[in-house]
């Protein structure tokens, strides 16, 4: 499993551990991802997604997954974060009609 966010696609991140005699060693820097299941009230259903903790903080400040999504461009959001995009415009839709 791929070590990137779902939403914000943040990933792994490369660098150097510096001691104190300025040797250098390669490291890597993780993202914190945590699996969560969130409440699509468009869909009706909990999607179980991979994110960031910065994207779990940003969507509870927009207000849900929905909202998210539907205020967030798309350019800006992963593939994974597209499909529910597109599905959820799709349930609003339906209901609408």
């Amino acid at each position: 499993m791929a070590r990137r966010c779902d939403f914000t696609g943040k990933g792994v991140q490369a660098g150097n551990n510096v001691s104190h005699a300025n040797n250098k060693t390669r490291r890597r820097f993780l993202p914190n991802l945590q699996e969560t299941s969130l409440l699509s009230d468009a869909l009706g259903t909990t999607v179980q997604l991979r994110l960031s903790t910065r994207a779990i903080r940003t969507i509870e400040k927009r207000g849900g997954i929905d909202a998210y999504l539907l205020s967030t461009s798309s350019e800006k959001l992963g593939k994974r974060a597209r499909d529910l995009k597109r599905q959820i415009k799709k349930a609003l839709e339906k209901k609408a009609a």
